[in-house]
């Protein structure tokens, strides 16, 4: 590095009882530079940023910023220092103001009370260094749009003098505009001299971004350069230690009889209007903008949000029906909302993983903790979960190997139709092209029958046999992919031509 860094970590290195989560990480990030921090789920960057934000402290090792020592005792510890970190669940209050939100706990006081004409002109400026000036201080946070609150966050971390931002998986909620506008913001932030550590599985991101990487492995930084000189095979080979076959391994799909049928169907408020079919052995995927309908739909197929018009048929069974029965008569939904809806976070991985299907191992009516976990030891195996065991509570996993279980209990409950949200959301490239392989797997030998849904244009084309694209709540007929391409289906997203 020519210049002296403005954040510095060496040989920082933190374990947990037995489980070695860092084992030596060097990390060095200039002024004004965006540097990507990449590994695979369970690498240790969560452990790191915990490290960075001064939540855990580390066993050996030196950190500084603008070389002097940094040693946070806490989070106010690291704002004072400069270093802001901006969570992929934002730490925000949506009953307050935009601009209580920004100086909450320093608002500028007249007297005894909150000054706030200036707390507004204050506020004001920190949104126009994010390119939001326009922005009415006085709206209620929770009225906006993610990419908004997002860039409250970031203005938030700014009005407080951050030099060092650090963004943890900042764009997974967001849509690809809102996407184009963060990555164009954090160049511009650079610009003035802010340093950036991004950690992202999205590789598209970290190249638009430029700059330089350090990739982790086992809590060790195994290497760094820049991203002009390497290309995405190379960073994966890195993150997982060897070479990764195609990341598509799609292979001819040979489709069965039809298992889902949806003829008009409508929902309270979102669909307005879907009719398709999937059938045994393929890959059905849905396209569209956030907020176009594809959760709903695939909600109200499972019996989680009402039918109020409509057809629905799921394998042998006509009609609505709860999500216990679509359990039991072979059908699964996988949740966008991991913490919300996919996981109950307190309870062991055993017990996550076996939930729709507990009365498959009982005796007697009973079943004991030990009997789940035994069972569940193969189907972790399978997703490639990285944990102490099955005991272990999904709490105390990071957000990619929580999904990893999320998807594993599809796989053991033996599903035959695969309801698929979201399914690579915060799931790193090794992992996610293992995940393929399993779909691949399941539909091809297996004869599942997948729907999935993508805010990933790649993923769809690379992943699915036919893609459906549903624009403003209503889905149009689906269409084989050899057809379709990145801008067929952009246009169709957004209503100026058919996909």
């Amino acid at each position: 590095m020519s210049v002296a860094p403005r954040l510095s970590m060496r040989g920082v290195a933190k374990r947990f009882g037995a489980t070695q989560a860092l084992g030596g990480v060097d990390l060095e990030v200039a002024p004004g530079e965006i540097h990507a921090l990449v590994g695979e789920n369970g690498a240790g960057k969560s452990t790191l940023l915990k490290v960075l934000a001064g939540v855990v402290a580390p066993d050996a090792g030196t950190l500084a910023i603008d070389g002097r020592p940094y040693v946070p005792r806490g989070p106010l510890d690291a704002r004072a220092a400069g270093l802001a970190m901006i969570h992929q669940e934002l730490a925000l209050a949506p009953h307050l103001s935009v601009a209580e939100n920004l100086f909450l706990g320093c608002e500028p006081r007249r007297g005894p009370l909150v000054d706030g004409a200036r707390l507004r002109e204050q506020a004001r400026a920190a949104l126009a260094r994010v390119g939001r000036g326009e922005l009415d201080p006085d709206t209620r946070l929770g009225l906006l749009a993610p990419a908004d609150r997002q860039r409250v966050e970031i203005a938030r971390a700014l009005a407080h003098e951050a030099r060092v931002l650090v963004l943890d998986e900042p764009t997974s909620s967001l849509a690809r505009e809102d996407v184009e506008a963060l990555l164009r913001n954090l160049v511009e932030l650079a610009a003035r001299g802010v340093s950036v550590v991004y950690v992202s599985h999205v590789f598209e991101e970290l190249f638009a971004l430029g700059g330089r990487y350090t990739v982790l492995r086992d809590g060790v930084s195994v290497a760094r350069g820049a991203l002009a000189e390497t290309d995405p095979d190379r960073l994966v080979a890195a993150m997982v230690g060897r070479e990764v076959g195609a990341l598509y391994p799609r292979r001819p799909a040979r489709p069965g009889e039809v298992v889902l049928a949806l003829r008009e169907l409508g929902g309270e408020r979102l669909p307005e209007r879907a009719t398709l079919e999937l059938r045994r052995g393929e890959v059905l995927g849905l396209a569209g903008l956030v907020g176009a309908g594809r959760t709903e739909l695939l909600r109200a197929i499972f019996g989680l949000d009402p039918v109020v018009r409509g057809e629905v048929r799921v394998l042998a069974h006509a009609g609505a029906r709860t999500p216990a029965e679509r359990w039991r008569s072979g059908a699964g939904f996988l949740s966008e909302d991991r913490k919300g809806e996919g996981l109950a976070l307190g309870r062991s991985l055993a017990e996550n993983l076996l939930l729709p299907v507990l009365g498959r191992h009982a005796r007697g009516g009973f079943t004991t903790p030990a009997r789940l976990e035994h069972a569940a030891e193969a189907w972790l195996a399978r997703a490639g979960v990285r944990a102490c065991g099955p005991a272990q509570t999904a709490r105390e996993l990071s957000g990619g190997n929580q999904q990893k279980v999320a998807l594993a209990r599809l796989f053991a409950a033996q599903c035959d139709v695969l309801l698929l949200d979201e399914p690579t959301r915060g799931v790193d490239v090794g992992a996610k092209a293992e995940l393929y392989a399993a779909i691949d797997h399941l539909a091809r030998e297996e004869g599942k029958a997948v729907l999935v849904v993508s805010s990933y244009l790649p993923e769809l084309l690379g992943l699915a046999d036919r893609i459906a694209v549903m624009a403003r709540g209503v889905l149009a007929p689906a269409r084989p992919v050899q057809e379709l391409d990145e801008e067929r289906l952009l246009s169709a997203m957004t209503g100026q031509g058919g996909a």
